[in-house]
């Protein structure tokens, strides 16, 4: 028997808005968009137009995949969660089903998945956490026990709460004002995850103050880090240069490199995290 190896790379496709549903402060957008569930691993994302047919010149968003599904009613669908923030994504949280969007993806460098099963921890803040789910299914298919923290300033900023608990092995909550769960950040409850249970992957989502002190927990904790930076970008296909960060490779040397291309995830004690949004006087330029 033949397996046929899984599609690669990205797909431009001219898809429509299934569904736009609120889910706390965020949105959760359901995108039609065949051939892109297939080509799809956790910690992608898809580039999409916003603003309709008259606004050919507005940049499209960037949005981490939350879940896809090959198959269904519509064929491939593809779902993100954002949160409303500037122009182009008030139009997306309100365009009607049926609304024509043109959709680019998966895009970028997905999460690493362990050759073995390893106990991992998955750390998200805010809607950020949702491309953590369908690495938590990879993970568990892998027989991997899944951990996961989820963080916020508020309850209402968590994403995922109670879904993480019908899919995870264990699931610690951590909001600043202590409305829910642990009082602080994710930062300040990670280590006493990894003792607990004994890490030896953690995986990250979220804003680059909170990846940077997981990077440094995890390396405290003998832990390998990957860690999803969230930098904005133009173009999505690493034209525009917009996203540039630098990053020390294997040699040692630190280089400039695109966050959607050569990332969104990198290992967390390669970025270089104190030198983001300059350019530090050792790198070797953009790559």
């Amino acid at each position: 028997m033949t397996t046929a190896a899984p599609e690669t790379g990205a797909v431009q496709v001219v898809g429509e808005v299934l569904s736009v549903k609120r889910s706390g402060r965020y949105h959760h957008l359901t995108l039609v968009a065949p051939g892109v569930p297939e080509r799809f691993r956790p910690g992608t994302f898809v580039a999409v137009t916003v603003g309709g047919a008259m606004a050919e010149t507005t940049l499209r968003r960037a949005l981490p995949v939350h879940r896809v599904r090959a198959t269904g009613a519509y064929g491939g669908t593809v779902e993100c969660v954002f949160e409303a923030t500037d122009a182009g994504t008030r139009w997306l949280a309100a365009a009607a089903p049926g609304t024509p969007v043109d959709v680019v993806g998966p895009l970028g460098r997905p999460f690493a998945l362990p050759k073995e099963p390893v106990t991992c921890v998955l750390v998200g803040h805010g809607c950020a956490s949702a491309p953590l789910f369908s690495l938590a299914e990879r993970l568990r298919e892998r027989d991997c026990p899944v951990h996961m923290l989820l963080g916020a300033e508020t309850e209402a900023g968590l994403f995922g709460a109670l879904e993480a608990r019908r899919a995870t092995r264990g699931v610690t909550v951590a909001t600043a004002d202590g409305s829910v769960g642990l009082r602080g950040g994710v930062v300040d409850a990670l280590p006493d995850l990894l003792t607990r249970t004994g890490a030896d992957v953690v995986y990250a989502a979220g804003p680059a103050d909170v990846l940077h002190g997981v990077a440094l927990a995890a390396e405290t904790h003998g832990a390998w880090s990957q860690t999803a930076v969230d930098v904005p970008h133009g173009c999505g296909t690493g034209l525009c240069l917009t996203c540039v960060l630098p990053v020390v490779g294997e040699d040692g040397g630190t280089r400039m490199v695109r966050a959607c291309t050569e990332g969104p995830v990198f290992r967390g004690d390669r970025v270089r995290w104190r030198d983001l949004g300059g350019v530090p006087a050792d790198a070797r330029g953009a790559s």
